[in-house]
């Protein structure tokens, strides 16, 4: 397995470290990271299989366990950890595992519990369609993946996603859709984070995927309300940066402050 980690200046602060959704990339975070003040240190993560790495054997735990590791390699001993979607399931991976690498945490578009059987079953019938050859499988997500709102008004929004998912990597789908397929539910391990640590749980009015129930449960577990981005589906950071470079930047002064 194997990541990849982009930092644009040495680390000389808390960073914010920043995980991509399924089935994009890290660049899905650049109209976030674009709109973040300078007093926030952004890195970023490629999941293995996404941003030009090697995918490896399937796991969302030692995917923790890559992403603690390197931004320890960073010189720093904390992080404020925020992901949208899969990287919320790693997120909480990294609760679980490392919980005192977290200055903050911030959940985004993702939920604590494991997929229920039919959700499991769907994830594996991609990869069987991978294997098959069947090669765009990800652009049949599309409509999920944005709002009503933005898929109506946005079209170069529309169009921008609907070229990532058809140059989605074959080898990222499989690794992906296998390790969340096997993902145990988180719960337990966000309520038993530190009182008070700082964190964030947002999703889009418009969401789809993820249910109001799914953000409500992951906020009790942290002492947190809900920020819910209205006119936003499922990819709240590429369909209103502005919003969630606003959520994140709060996130990041009270873990810092």
């Amino acid at each position: 397995m194997t990541i990849a980690v982009h930092a644009t200046e040495p680390v000389t602060a808390v960073p914010l470290v920043l995980l991509h959704a399924f089935p994009l990339d890290s660049r899905m975070w650049q109209p976030v990271a674009e709109r973040l003040p300078d007093e926030v240190p952004v890195v970023l993560v490629d999941a293995p299989g996404f941003g030009g790495t090697t995918a490896g054997a399937p796991g969302l735990e030692e995917l923790a366990v890559e992403v603690v590791s390197a931004v320890r390699a960073l010189g720093v001993e904390q992080a404020v950890v925020a992901g949208l979607s899969m990287g919320g399931y790693v997120a909480m991976a990294i609760a679980d595992a490392a919980p005192g690498l977290l200055a903050g945490i911030g959940l985004l578009s993702t939920k604590a519990s494991a997929d229920p059987e039919p959700a499991r079953a769907a994830r594996l019938e991609m990869v069987t369609a991978i294997e098959r050859g069947e090669r765009e499988v990800a652009l049949g997500m599309l409509d999920k993946l944005l709002g009503e709102t933005t898929r109506e008004t946005r079209s170069a929004v529309v169009e921008e996603l609907r070229e990532q998912l058809r140059e989605a990597p074959l080898a990222g789908l499989v690794w992906a859709q296998r390790s969340m397929a096997e993902r145990p539910d988180r719960i337990a391990a966000l309520a038993a984070l530190p009182d008070g640590l700082p964190a964030l749980v947002l999703r889009g009015a418009e969401d789809v995927l993820m249910a109001p129930e799914d953000a409500e449960a992951m906020a009790e577990a942290l002492g947190v309300e809900v920020v819910e981005v209205a006119g936003a589906g499922h990819l709240t950071a590429i369909e209103d940066p502005d919003a969630v470079a606003t959520a994140l930047t709060d996130l990041y002064r009270r873990a810092t402050a």
